[in-house]
């Protein structure tokens, strides 16, 4: 089982559950998934480029991402419906708690000048998106092997509609907040 998951079961959990007073045990916030999204604009006049974002994002999460397509076309863009524009990657389970692991306590100490994340990327529903500016942070990635620095977006979705009850969780996992 991996680390995080470990610390829910035994320490986070009753914590929450004592601090906002639940009676059930299943009233306790938890972590639903997480969604890793690449988008590469790029990919409208070089249709390889997107292979080199799948690939990456395939060795930072360890899963096989699903390319995303245009819904619409844009002609002020160029894009046409259905022209691959990037890529995602949802994880569950054991796999989530391990890129959350990798993603607190080895990549965003490595981000420069990194101050904290900001409290005001909860949407209102007990999900959390974090906006990460380049791909390197991972260990996973080679920067030799690097094309382009690429960022990406990471959004953590919680079983709470409640954001203070989402910060709290999110809290007990170290994720590295402002004061």
């Amino acid at each position: 089982m991996a680390r995080l998951a470990e610390k829910y079961e035994s320490e986070i959990r009753v914590k929450l559950k004592e601090r906002f007073s639940l009676k059930n045990i299943f009233e306790v916030p938890k972590l639903e998934k997480i969604v890793v999204n690449i988008g590469v604009g790029e990919a409208v006049s070089d249709s390889k480029v997107i292979n080199k974002a799948i690939e990456d994002l395939s060795l930072i999460t360890g899963q096989k991402p699903v390319v995303t397509k245009a819904k619409k076309s844009i002609a002020g863009f160029k894009l046409r419906k259905g022209l691959n524009i990037g890529c995602k990657v949802t994880l569950r389970k054991k796999r989530m708690f391990e890129f959350l692991d990798r993603l607190i306590f080895i990549a965003l100490p490595r981000v420069r000048d990194f101050k904290g994340l900001s409290k005001k990327s909860f949407d209102g529903n007990g999900n959390y998106s974090i906006g990460i500016k380049e791909q390197i942070i991972f260990p996973e990635i080679d920067y030799d092997k690097v094309d382009k620095i690429r960022g990406m977006d990471i959004t953590i979705t919680t079983t709470t509609s409640n954001q203070d009850h989402a910060y709290e969780l999110l809290k007990s996992f170290n994720l590295p907040f402002k004061d």
